[in-house]
This record gives C-alpha cells, structure tokens and sequence, in this order.
C-alpha cells in the first residue's frame, strides 16, 4: 500500500473544520491533554476556523513521542487495537498515546455508504467503546492531523477498489440481498454493495421492495452506474426483462377488451394493471353510466375488471380504458368463454364465472 505521510485521497481538506460544524457525540469524556479541542465539538463557535487555529496553536506542545510512535506506525504499516471513544456525522473518533485521532466513515468495515442520517448515526454509535484494529493513513502534528483506517486492515479494501474499478454500466452482476428498506434493497455484489432503489425493481408497481425480494435470496441484477470515489454502485432488477411498454401496441390495439385488475383508485378514476408492468387509465368518466360520488363507488382495488382500450400511446407510456363503453353482453360472453376455458383445462375446478 502506497500512503503519503501528510495526505490520502479523498480526506477532505479542511478536516479540523468540518468535524468542529459536524459536532462530537461521545458515551463519555475523552481524557486527553488536550480537553479543550475535545470539549468544543459540544457547542457552536461563532467563528469555527478561528476557534480551531487557537487550539491547535495551545496543542503545538503536545507528546512530541506519541506523533513519533504515530510516524513509526505511518511508516511500518503498522496495525494497532484502539478503542473507539465517541462519534460524529463524518466518522468516529479513538485516542491513543494522548493523540486524538479520528477514523472517517468511508473507512469503517460495514458501515453502508446508503443510509440516512439516523441509520448513520445509530451505526456510529454503536461503534462506541468497541475496539477497532486500525491503521495511520495519515499524519500531520503541526496541522494535528491523525487519521486512521479500519478498511485498509483488511484484504476487503483492495478487494471493494478492485471491483469498482472493474465494473462497469450495463454488466449483469450475481448477489445476495442483504437488507430491504423503504426506497430499495441493497445488495452484496461480495465486496461491494449496491443500491437496487424501488423504481428499478420491477416495471410494475411495487409498494415495498419485500414484495420483490426478501433477505439472503441469490439474484441477477443489472448495472446502471459505478461511482469509485463514493463506493456506490446503481442496480437495477427490472431492465434484466424487456420493457412491456415498448411492444405494447403489437399486442393491444384500440377496440380490444381486456381483462385486468383494479390497482388504485383515485379521484379522477381507476388504474388497472393488465399484464405486469402495464398500467391503464380509467378515467372518471368511463367508469359507469350516471352520477356517482367518487370512483370507489363503482371499483374497488383488487377487483377484477374487464375493459376495453380506448387508446395506446407506448412513448408516453399510457393506455386509456373503459368500463362503460364494455356491454352486459360482451361481459356475460367472456365469462362464460371463461368457464368453459376452466372446465377444460380441470378436472376439479375451484373458481367458475356464473352469467
């Protein structure tokens, strides 16, 4: 591993800064020589940057061999055992040999680049008081920087660099779903995880992505796009199957009746699903004959409907239904096609369309 002694890609600049605006949150003090840096995480400076100068200056005589021993482990690869003392948004903090050093969140093992803000910290915090095996990526003790990695102390961070150097948009990745959340599942490429968000799963509707997929399962996914730098990776499940809305109009044409399933009611009509990932409209208007008050009053969601196309626009992806425009005879005649369909192809049928 190639590490400068006074910068590493990807550490931000103006470090001191950000971890003063972020503010600390610790389980209990850190005892140090230097409190006062320490204890002013707690509040807000008026002026964070100038605040931090004037610390720093008072910390200039700080363990002249604590940042040799720190040089000694720079320069050796050294992998040291230190307990974890507090937290912040931007990563966690240790103390060792009267340093106070600090482990950014994109160095943590198992520490997901997707969650939010709460998910975030919850991770943080639980990291408190554990000890890390951690190395010094880098190390400055006129500027008081003493950073550490838990990544590169492992075979994970060459083999997680690797891979999202390797992959690339449009490859058909094997994983496992490691967990399922509101906006998406996340997957284990195995060594790399990515983000299937909902839209990406299925070209239907799709309420939870549980509905999809559940934990541990093995699946096939799609790669939209790899950002390195950020350690994400964009899947997708739906794009492994063609887009019904594209041949849409080769199998469904105006005129034609349909049989579909009511899958939300709104004020302004119906949506019924007529295969998977295709959707039509039943608009207010083509619901029923008369005056009603609202479209629940003439469908239900789940209800089983048969319509008629009015019209197919596959760019705009949309289709237009009727109910109205639909005949008693037209429906009594396709139920009772139905039941003979059902009779001939069981013995023992269980569902029967009555006229």
């Amino acid at each position: 591993m190639n590490v400068q002694g006074n910068a590493t890609p990807g550490l931000d600049e103006n470090y001191w800064q950000a971890i003063l605006d972020q503010g600390e949150m610790s389980a209990e003090p850190i005892e140090s020589d230097t409190p006062e840096l320490w204890s002013g995480f707690q509040h807000h400076f008026s002026d964070p940057l100038l605040e931090a100068d004037v610390v720093l200056e008072d910390q200039a005589g700080g363990s002249d061999n604590g940042w040799a021993q720190a040089r000694t482990c720079l320069e050796t690869d050294e992998v040291l055992e230190i307990e974890v003392t507090g937290y912040n948004r931007g990563g966690v903090l240790v103390n060792w040999n009267q340093l106070n050093g600090f482990v950014p969140a994109s160095h943590l093992v198992g520490l997901s680049p997707y969650l939010d803000e709460e998910e975030r910290r919850s991770e943080l915090e639980r990291r408190v008081g554990m000890y890390l095996k951690l190395k010094v990526i880098e190390l400055n003790a006129e500027e008081e920087r003493f950073i550490l990695s838990e990544r590169v102390t492992t075979n994970e961070e060459q083999r997680r660099t690797e891979l999202l150097a390797e992959m690339q948009p449009g490859e058909v990745q094997r994983g496992h779903v490691t967990n399922l959340c509101s906006f998406g599942a996340f997957i284990d490429l195995g060594g790399v995880e990515g983000l299937i968000h909902i839209s990406e799963l299925s070209w239907g509707r799709v309420d939870h992505p549980r509905d999809v997929l559940e934990r541990g399962q093995s699946v096939d996914v799609y790669v939209l796009n790899v950002e390195p730098d950020e350690g994400r990776v964009g899947l997708s499940l739906k794009r492994l199957q063609p887009d019904p809305w594209e041949t849409v109009e080769n199998r469904y044409e105006p005129g034609q009746l349909v049989d579909g399933a009511v899958t939300n009611v709104v004020s302004f009509g119906a949506f019924a699903r007529i295969e998977e990932g295709l959707e039509g409209l039943i608009h207010v208007s083509e619901l029923a004959e008369g005056n009603f008050l609202h479209p629940r009053n003439v469908v239900q969601e789940g209800e089983n409907v048969i319509a008629r196309v009015l019209s197919i626009d596959s760019r705009r992806r949309r289709m237009a239904l009727s109910l109205r425009q639909v005949s008693q005879d037209e429906k009594r005649q396709i139920r009772q096609d139905d039941e003979v369909d059902i009779w001939a192809t069981s013995s023992a049928p269980t569902t029967v369309y009555r006229p």
